[in-house]
């Protein structure tokens, strides 16, 4: 019973809840550990990773790896081996275990054991506790003596101790082992592994290297070669001085071995150090390498040479291979293998040979590179003809890597795209559902880094979505989503009626649900919202939540608000107005909806901040057109002139206008500050949410000098904003020709007239007509990271504050856990957490004396870098004034590039400062003294 309890309780959502029954599931556990019965100790056992992430901290996992340790000390090898799995399963818990010692004393007992398998055990459960025992002597004796074992059993796990500790005692007995002649062949190929962790000294890793060479020279058996090999390798990667030497090596074995075992062995240590040391390798490196393609006779090893060759040729090493040739890169031995690949009958060559080729083809001088540029693009389109029309699933891989180098290339070579997207609107109609589906995505990454493109395309686009679906298979809803996608950018945030009618009616013939919200989501990214409106109004009732129901209201009156927009017309100032007010008012209805859709684990943060700063940017732009409108209905005065010079304040002569202005810009800088707010705070956001994150601000005119126009000498700059999409082109075209007519306005006339009103009016409608794009991060979250903090002391209850006398300091203790989704650091990773600790009194119940402020506060901060997603560290507090304190601590996360981000989270505790004692009772004196002078307090006062 008490089982079946810990199991369903660990199995809830670790999100959300109380830590208070932290100690209750340890509880159950240890019932089950302490049962008279094998199947419930062990399921007992097997279900402490489960507490581990549920509640990581080290109090809780200190008390139950003792626990285990008495397991694995008292019961059978089939529990031991359950608890070393445990024991491997949570490695990176382990730095939490305070009691090291006596964990380490109750597993180690185990060692003298007559049985060879519950030593071989203990031997593997020492090597899983290297981390915290690096150095401790009787382990490593244990190992150096199990290493002379006659069971193979207990000599294989001495050898895995041995490679998780790495010592140099333990490894300077390997190496005499390696070396001696009595040792055996067999135990010597699984020494010889150990030796790649020889590297804590040049000395020592140049003993290791000719020990390895003598080895390779004297034992030429297959199996010695490919083990010596591979160490060396491995040695060389870790020391690095010795990677040229041991390229020279492998190519050595490479040209003149005639084992392909060998060959092949070489080949993958040649792929290791292309990613390791790219830069390391030289011209004649990489020229015997294409030699040896040219002529292997061989498939698989022709196979592997070139996927070293791909790698490299995506590094500084294609360049120095060219650099260093007299002849043109199309007569070089590099270039002639590409070419000859390219069309070969084996499609995994062949891919491999188009990488090769484009990637020559973007690296190489301009010079002499338009013959390179043809053959690249023919020997891709050849193998795209080959793969289209094939389903498997190396065809398929073939064909995705083809379109991605195709992809790049035409970045790179734009004069190329139009050629390359009419084969691909070709191909498209003879292809299978698999391969349109990759295309489709080439096509979308193709119009969009070239706009221009897109009209030519639209046309066979919307041709091919008539009869693209005939089924519902899952191929066919892809294959919808990815037309959809293709035709929303080409058409450029414009669909015309033909093309909604379109989709709409393959929609509603083989459609399921889940792609109608698929192909809404992304009309919302490509800013058709009139489309997407009609399509979420479609699915609100065909979900089975209120809060999906919600969360598509929400979004179907976002897009009604943003279609509202769009028919704003250049100089109807009042039709912008009334615009305003009806996308304000869809606005209002939706975050009603986004409030009510969100949940205690989906707490829609980033939503409802990015559709509040709309609504106020909308606010602030509908305020900025009544403040240019208020010119007509109270122009400056005559008298202005004069006013201003009386007074010496230059914005008198601009009058009323001139503070309602003065409002706006500060309505706007905040509105800045917050979209910066926002953009600090999305720590697990896409790249392409951030960059409109950080273009937002643009949308709110914070960066346009709108003081220039008012004498207010406020200068704006267009900053260094990197546009990809073509939402953020346009968004930064509009700014860029507001500034320049701003610029050119307040030289040419003196303020303030229609002219400048006009200008401003006109910049905003300008602004409102470029289609606001929902992002990813809006609908999808890829990344997730969480902070969990721990306080102590901690109160026994939340509203109870923690007492200390105020003549002392409090020592409070933050340990922290991050939390990571299913994709941990696919975006950013955290190098150091911030930690902010501040103090604020609150009440005061002592005599009200003047205190120094720097004693009602306490502020300090720390940096700490999590170790294993742990992290630790102490604050000195001081409490001198009597009252409650209230104590916050906040997290921030630093990540990799070494910017700050304000992720949370905040932890507040309420501290009570009292009277120490003797002071208490001092006090007591003096007013029973009443007149009579205190006595002085010394040292001996309290004596």
């Amino acid at each position: 019973m008490s089982l079946s309890t810990a199991r369903s309780f660990l199995s809830e959502a670790c999100y959300g809840e109380q830590e208070l029954d932290a100690n209750s599931a340890l509880m159950e556990l240890d019932k089950g550990l302490r049962s008279g019965k094998l199947g419930e100790q062990c399921e007992a056992v097997v279900l402490f990773p489960k507490l581990f992430q549920k509640y990581p901290f080290p109090i809780l996992i200190n008390s139950a790896f003792l626990k285990l340790a008495d397991i694995f000390r008292l019961g059978n090898n089939f529990l031991r081996l359950c608890v070393l799995k445990v024991t491997q399963q949570s490695e990176k818990h382990l730095e939490k275990i305070l009691n090291v010692d006596e964990f380490v004393k109750r597993v180690f007992s185990v060692i003298h054991s007559n049985d060879p398998v519950a030593r071989s055990i203990t031997l593997r459960m020492l090597g899983s506790l290297a981390s915290i025992i690096p150095e401790r002597k009787n382990a490593h004796h244990s190992i150096r003596q199990s290493l002379d074992s006659h069971d193979n059993v207990e000599v294989e796990a001495a050898i895995f101790a041995a490679a998780t500790f790495s010592s140099v005692d333990i490894l300077s007995s390997i190496c005499a082992s390696t070396s001696g002649l009595d040792t055996p062949v067999e135990l010597k190929l699984k020494l010889i592994p150990m030796l790649q962790h020889m590297h804590h000294d040049a000395s020592l890793a140049s003993s290791s290297r000719e020990l390895l060479q003598h080895l390779v020279n004297s034992y030429p058996s297959t199996p010695m070669v490919i083990v010596t090999l591979h160490t060396f390798t491995q040695l060389a990667a870790s020391s690095l001085v010795d990677i040229p030497k041991q390229l020279q090596l492998l190519l050595q074995y490479l040209k003149d071995d005639p084992r392909k075992a060998v060959k092949r062995l070489a080949i993958n240590d040649l792929k290791l150090l292309a990613k390791k040391a790219p830069h390391l390798w030289i011209r004649e490196n990489t020229q015997t390498l294409c030699e040896c393609a040219l002529n292997s006779p061989y498939n698989s090893l022709k196979l592997g040479m070139l996927a070293v060759l791909s790698t490299l040729s995506g590094t500084i090493a294609i360049k120095q291979y060219f650099s260093g040739s007299s002849v043109p890169p199309r007569l070089t031995d590099l270039v002639k293998l590409a070419q000859e690949c390219c069309y070969h009958s084996n499609l995994a060559v062949a891919a491999h040979g188009v990488i090769v080729l484009s990637n020559i083809a973007i690296s190489c001088p301009e010079k002499d590179i338009v013959q390179l540029e043809q053959d690249t693009v023919l020997g891709v389109e050849s193998l795209l003809m080959l793969c289209s029309q094939d389903s498997s699933s190396s065809a398929q891989a073939t064909l995705k890597t083809a379109l991605t180098s195709l992809v790049k290339l035409l970045k790179s070579r734009p004069h190329l795209s139009q050629s390359a997207v009419e084969f691909l609107l070709g191909q498209l109609h003879l292809s299978c559902d698999s391969s349109r589906v990759l295309m489709c995505h080439a096509l979308a990454a193709i119009a969009t880094h070239l706009p221009v493109l897109g009209d030519g395309m639209l046309g066979d686009l919307v041709d091919l979505y008539r009869v693209a679906s005939h089924s519902s298979t899952d191929k066919q809803q892809e294959l919808l989503v990815s037309l959809a996608t293709v035709i929303f950018v080409a058409s450029q945030s414009s669909l015309s009626a033909e093309v909604k009618t379109v989709i709409k009616q393959q929609l509603e013939n083989v459609a399921n649900g889940w792609t109608v919200y698929r192909i809404a989501r992304q009309a919302s990214r490509m800013g058709c919202h009139e489309f997407s409106s009609e399509l979420y109004q479609s699915l609100r009732t065909r979900v089975a939540s209120e809060h999906f129901y919600f969360w598509l209201n929400s979004l179907k009156e976002f897009s009604q608000a943003e279609q509202c927009l769009s028919h704003v017309e250049d100089g109807d100032y009042s039709g912008a107005m009334s615009a305003i007010a009806d996308a304000l008012r869809s606005y209002q209805k939706g975050i009603a909806s986004l409030t009510a859709a969100s949940t205690p684990l989906s707490p829609l943060t980033f939503q409802c901040e990015f559709i509040k700063l709309r609504i106020d940017t909308l606010q602030a732009l509908s305020q900025l057109i009544c403040t240019c409108n208020s010119l007509k209905t109270s122009p400056p005065p005559a008298i202005a002139t004069t006013i201003a010079l009386t007074s010496g304040n230059d914005l008198q002569r601009c009058g009323r206008i001139a503070m309602q202005m003065k409002v706006c810009m500060d309505e706007f800088r905040s509105l800045a500050a917050r979209y910066a707010d926002l953009h600090q705070s999305s720590f697990d956001a896409d790249y392409a949410t951030l960059r409109n994150v950080e273009l937002y601000p643009y949308t709110c005119l914070s960066n346009i000098p709108l003081g220039r126009l008012f004498c207010f000498q406020e200068y704006g700059t267009l900053g260094s904003v990197q546009t990809e999409s073509e939402y953020e082109r346009r968004m930064m075209s509009v700014f860029s020709r507001v500034l320049e007519e701003v610029e050119c306005l307040a030289k040419k006339h003196p303020p303030v007239s229609c002219l400048h009103t006009g200008c401003l009016c006109d910049a905003v409608i300008a602004l409102l007509k470029v289609p606001l794009s929902f992002q990813r991060y809006f609908f999808q979250k890829l990344q997730s990271t969480s902070i969990k903090l721990a306080l102590s002391p901690s109160p026994r209850t939340p509203s109870e504050p923690i007492p200390v006398q105020n003549t002392q300091q409090l020592t409070l203790k933050v340990e922290g856990v991050v939390q990571h989704g299913s994709s941990p650091g696919l975006f950013r990773k955290i190098q150091s957490v911030c930690l902010n600790v501040t103090s604020v009194l609150q009440s005061k119940t002592g005599p009200d004396f003047k205190i120094p402020l720097d004693t009602k506060t306490n502020e300090i901060e720390q940096r700490v870098e999590p170790h294993n997603d742990y992290f630790s560290t102490q604050f000195l507090l001081n409490f001198s004034i009597l009252g409650t304190h209230t104590v916050t601590v906040e997290a921030s996360v630093v990540d990799e590039s070494g910017i700050e981000w304000k992720t949370g989270p905040k932890t507040t505790v309420s501290v009570k400062s009292l009277e120490d004692p003797y002071s208490q009772q001092l006090r007591h004196q003096l007013q029973q003294a009443g007149a009579q002078p205190a006595p002085q307090r010394s040292a001996y006062a309290r004596f």
